[in-house]
């Protein structure tokens, strides 16, 4: 049972889901949480099935070290200035045991130069990269890298803003401006294409204004997806890094004309946020609710069985068999440690999409009860017709889940010219607001102070969005709307 509802404190009910569901606990280290089997085995189906359409679109998996020297990741100055104030550093390599027989650091075995736990690989991979490439005939190098990352966090929340992190990073190098933007225009569409069909989460494909872009980028490429309470998440980004890497590393290749020019470059990433912005799209107060397509438990089968009834055991793992065979990913269980009234409760606070009951009377009518964990409707179904039956259900369950965050979204989305209009909405249900913004640091920071806004990106809507308009703030010239939007 959650006890928290979601209009009362949403962020004590959120962390109630994420904890009385199993997906992950607190470690007693503020930013390092324990992900849990439950949702380690989500993060698996997540990253299975992305790293499969990576593969099939020409990336190839490596891994690089989880220390950086601290002379590589200062080599572009850019980019060091944004993790400057994050970065975990390993100084020493060795502990001992004081009289005390308390652990300490064994100060003769300071290091020569200090490590940087990596907040993100682009200086490893750019060092490297100088080796790897003299000529066109080495490009593109298509790289991703599944791993963790570290940058230390103020405020920390399980699975949206952790120290620690898990995902998925991306490295690309080209030898034309024009081949890696369209490779960084790719993976948006990618993530912008997964978060909808996978996880049933609409999004916003933008471009983020000059003053949030990735530090060591030229244009920084991302999605953004509206939570339930109003606020939003960006839950992907895809950086076109121009040469600025290529500079920094000195890395060259000699075109088709004989000639030595600097490399372009991409990189871009997801992670284990985008678990948070599952919860917080689809879950209500009873706990977790999962698109089908990503559920660890797609359908559970619980037995009524006081009697230890041999037929309905039977039954269960006939269907059992049935649904595994089809490719689905189902579960029976049959432990007599607790009540089944009390696993449906467990099962729904783990969001699995069906649950199937079955009990004396389903044996006695040779029918089953279906119930749907997204809208609570039971059906009973003839036992002949769940081979057909259930496949259905999940694909109007994922199809059902992604309409509800859509409407959600469009609904939650207003255009505003008025700036009263503006801090009323923000503060009272939030959501994104298109408003024109004469495209200044200053009036950006201005609006943030006054009403916790910041600009979420500048969207890509196929030219529609360029129109000429005033600043919703200084009311100075503009010739576009920007997306703003209280944001985790």
């Amino acid at each position: 049972m959650i006890n928290y509802k979601r209009k009362d404190n949403y962020s004590k009910w959120y962390n109630e889901v994420v904890i009385k569901s199993k997906l992950a606990e607190f470690s007693g280290i503020k930013g390092l949480m324990i992900i849990r089997p439950y949702g380690y085995s989500l993060w698996e189906i997540i990253k299975y099935n992305l790293d499969q359409i990576l593969k099939k679109t020409g990336h190839n998996n490596a891994y690089f070290p989880l220390l950086i020297s601290k002379s590589i990741l200062s080599k572009e100055k850019e980019h060091i200035d944004i993790f400057s104030d994050g970065c975990a550093v390993v100084t020493h390599n060795r502990i001992k045991k004081n009289k005390n027989e308390q652990i300490t650091i064994d100060t003769k075995s300071k290091l020569k130069e200090e490590l940087i736990i990596r907040p993100t690989s682009e200086s490893i991979i750019w060092k490297t990269y100088k080796r790897w490439i003299q000529s066109y005939r080495d490009l593109p190098i298509l790289l991703n890298q599944w791993g963790n990352a570290v940058r230390w966090e103020m405020r920390t929340r399980l699975f949206l803003r952790t120290t620690e992190f898990l995902w998925q990073e991306g490295h690309t190098a080209h030898a034309s401006k024009k081949e890696a933007i369209l490779e960084a225009k790719k993976i948006l569409n990618i993530y912008t294409d997964f978060a909808k069909n996978f996880m049933a989460i609409p999004v916003i494909k933008g471009i983020k204004p000059h003053m949030d872009k990735f530090h060591g980028s030229d244009i920084t490429y991302c999605i953004e997806a509206l939570m339930q309470d109003g606020k939003a998440l960006q839950i992907g980004t895809s950086h076109f890094l121009g040469q600025n890497f290529s500079k920094a590393f000195n890395v060259k290749f000699v075109n088709k004309n004989g000639k030595k020019e600097y490399v372009w470059a991409t990189s871009w990433g997801v992670s284990t946020r985008l678990i948070g912005a599952i919860i917080m799209s689809h879950s209500d107060d009873k706990g977790l609710i999962i698109p089908p397509k990503i559920s660890p438990i797609q359908v559970i089968i619980i037995p009524i069985n006081k009697q230890k009834n041999i037929l309905i055991s039977k039954l269960s793992k006939k269907i059992l068999q049935i649904l595994t065979e089809k490719g689905i990913r189902t579960k029976y269980d049959d432990t007599d440690i607790h009540t089944p009234g009390w696993k449906f409760n467990e099962y729904e606070i783990k969001g699995v999409p069906i649950r199937i009951s079955i009990g004396d009377n389903e044996i006695k009518h040779e029918k089953i009860e279906i119930f749907r964990r997204d809208t609570y409707e039971k059906v009973l179904i003839s036992i002949d017709n769940v081979n057909n039956f259930v496949p259905k259900l999940l694909n109007d369950i994922q199809e059902n889940i992604y309409k509800k965050a859509l409407n959600r979204t469009k609904n939650l989305t207003l255009k505003l010219d008025n700036y009263n209009e503006f801090k009323n909405k923000i503060k009272n249900s939030g959501g994104f607001i298109l408003s024109h913004w004469d495209g200044t640091e200053k009036t950006g920071k201005q609006i943030q102070e006054e009403t916790e806004a910041t600009i979420r990106c500048i969207p890509l809507l196929s030219g529609k969005n360029k129109q000429n308009g005033k600043c919703i703030y200084s009311g100075k010239k503009s010739n576009c709307r920007v997306i703003f939007s209280k944001s985790y």
